[in-house]
């Protein structure tokens, strides 16, 4: 597939989806028009970037790209402030980094695939694609209600990270930077925790959801999961930079340095680049770029056209059910949230280190890849969720216009947002 035509997407129409889980009519944004996007308001880009960093990230950026379908051409706006490490180096918005749970979406691609391909049903008891015992024969929750954060799987990352009364650099020391996990050691971490509530009956993130999903990927491919997303996303996309290297601490070629925030604000930040990912594995391990990662939302936007996903495909993952968090939605491995000018899909990543929100318009005309060197802070994450509104929305005019992705109609009920889109809260993964 040649690179350039992922970056000429062809529209695709926009439908409703019945969830048999949930029987839920979720809605979609439905303006692929073409319509003239909004100018970025990077101003106010740089003020969140800069608050970002007086939160105490050592750096931050934010990389708006648009792909022009107007005879004007691909552009590309960088915005960059502090340092990429601690030794005074400019922060650089093309370097590799961990995307921690911005994997989930890759890992949903690949479960979309086998999918199509007949290999899996996803409305069936995912129990029945993992290896023999890896749940208990009582549970039934689904591939999609684990996809949706809503199979009632408790979230082992719990138990790694533990809650307050322990600081979180000797969690980091102590069992993550070397420990090595095996996935299915991390499923068994949670099932002794039992079924949290009724599959289907509530949302609650779990990175043990897209654990279970890479291991799913393993039984019904009879491949190591780094060699599947090689071969089915990495290389037909020419992400060059993108890297799954589990149990391997290094982040090859240039990069930036990430830092663990100590709970005691009064100690150091903690150099915590070299890590294994197994922690988090298919959930949360994959090493990436800004670059790669537009890429990868502007083939995936494009559904069929895109090569990753069909466009049926692509409307399941984009049927967003509600969060408790206000303009926050989910759908298969995909997050929604609801801006001033619209809906824009993508992820969040919070792994030990590193921050980054990466998501795109419906269309996927436009991606916005903000990131902070620092973690387990949630003003540096306020902040970087903060550059989203006027990166995609621009400056807010006195009454506001029809631009070229209007608002799908909200599935989520007694939020109560800003009307003008600001002050979009942290989501609800801010763990890792």
């Amino acid at each position: 597939m040649a690179k350039t035509s992922l970056l000429r997407p062809l529209a695709v129409a926009a439908a409703a989806v019945v969830l048999a889980a949930s029987g839920a009519v979720p809605a979609l944004a439905a303006d692929r028009d073409g319509a003239a996007l909004p100018t970025p308001d990077t101003a106010g880009v740089q003020s969140a970037l800069q608050a970002t960093t007086a939160a105490g990230a050592p750096g931050a950026f934010a990389v708006i790209r648009d792909h022009g379908d107007d005879g004007n051409g691909d552009r590309t706006r960088s915005l960059t402030v502090g340092k990429a490490d601690l030794d005074g180096t400019p922060m650089n918005s093309s370097w590799r980094f961990r995307v921690g749970s911005n994997s989930k979406m890759f890992a949903a691609v690949l479960v979309m695939q086998l999918a199509q391909e007949g290999r899996i049903d996803l409305d069936k008891p995912i129990r029945d694609y993992l290896p023999a015992g890896t749940l208990p024969d009582s549970w039934t929750m689904t591939g999609r209600q684990v996809m949706e954060h809503r199979a009632g799987i408790y979230d082992h990352t719990n138990d790694l990270l533990e809650q307050a009364g322990e600081e979180t650099t000797s969690a980091f020391e102590a069992r993550i930077r070397n420990t090595v996990y095996a996935p299915a050691d991390l499923v068994a971490m949670s099932v002794k925790h039992g079924q949290q509530y009724t599959p289907g009956s509530r949302y609650s993130y779990s990175n043990t959801d897209f654990v279970l999903m890479g291991l799913a990927i393993e039984n019904l491919t009879g491949r190591p999961y780094q060699d599947v997303l090689r071969d089915r996303i990495i290389e037909p996309l020419g992400l060059e930079q993108t890297s799954f290297v589990v149990p391997d601490q290094r982040i090859a070629g240039a990069h930036i340095t990430g830092y663990l925030t100590n709970d005691d604000r009064s100690k150091p930040l903690l150099d915590s680049t070299e890590q294994n990912g197994s922690w988090v594995w298919s959930a949360g391990a994959v090493i990436s770029t800004s670059g790669d990662l537009d890429t990868f939302l502007t083939a995936l936007m494009a559904g069929s056209q895109g090569g990753l996903v069909s466009d049926d495909s692509l409307h399941q993952m984009e049927a967003a059910l509600p969060t408790p968090t206000a303009k926050i939605s989910y759908g298969l491995g995909l997050r929604r949230i609801s801006l001033s000018c619209g809906d824009v899909y993508g992820h969040g990543g919070i792994v030990q280190g590193y921050q980054t929100q990466s998501f795109t318009t419906p269309d996927g005309r436009r991606s916005v890849v903000a990131f902070a060197n620092a973690s387990n802070n949630g003003s540096v994450t306020q902040g970087l969720m903060n550059t989203l509104e006027p990166a995609f929305c621009g400056k807010k005019p006195a009454a506001a216009p029809r631009n070229g992705f209007a608002p799908a109609a909200r599935d989520f009920q007694g939020t109560q947002g800003n009307q003008n889109g600001q002050g979009l809260p942290v989501v609800e993964d801010t763990r890792i």
